[in-house]
């Protein structure tokens, strides 16, 4: 994945065959990699942003973004990447085109405690960190929060 130049959907964001992991820090992205790498996966399979990177990315998609956007999931998913940003978060792009690739990743996010990942499919967008039981989720709306946002908040 090229990610001057990286994969859309209706002008965001939706880089399908890919993991994406939000990290407190760029040092937890960096431990990452490592592990993915120990892992069997190639530097050519990982992409990195900080969140500045990240902050730009999503302010031009959402300049541009069709209105088909809004109807999925992919422009609330982008809005929280940039909270996610803002707050310092840093973000590691893995390429995992298969279940046994995605297993793998999983490992990683959840021994490196990452703050959200998310498994882009062509018409699913799944979510590889589960909700606590204690945490309410909210519906796909803008109008009524994001899930990762609420998530990252109270961890």
């Amino acid at each position: 994945m090229d990610k001057h130049n990286p994969p859309e959907s209706f002008g965001v964001f939706k880089p399908v065959g890919h993991v994406v992991i939000t990290f407190r820090s760029a040092a937890d992205v960096q431990a990452a990699e490592r592990a993915l790498s120990e892992q069997g996966f190639a530097a050519s399979e990982m992409v990195r942003y900080t969140s500045a990177e990240m902050i730009a990315q999503v302010d031009d998609e959402i300049d541009r973004a069709s209105p088909m956007a809004a109807i999925g999931q992919d422009l609330n998913l982008i809005k929280a990447h940039r909270v996610s940003a803002q707050e310092g978060c840093s973000f590691l792009v893995v390429h995992a085109p298969d279940d046994a690739h995605v297993e793998k990743v999983d490992a990683v996010v959840h021994t490196l405690k990452a703050v959200a990942a998310q498994r882009y499919g062509r018409f699913i967008t799944e979510e590889l960190i589960d909700a606590d039981d204690a945490r309410n989720q909210t519906n796909e709306s803008g109008d009524t929060g994001l899930d990762n946002v609420a998530r990252s908040k109270q961890r």
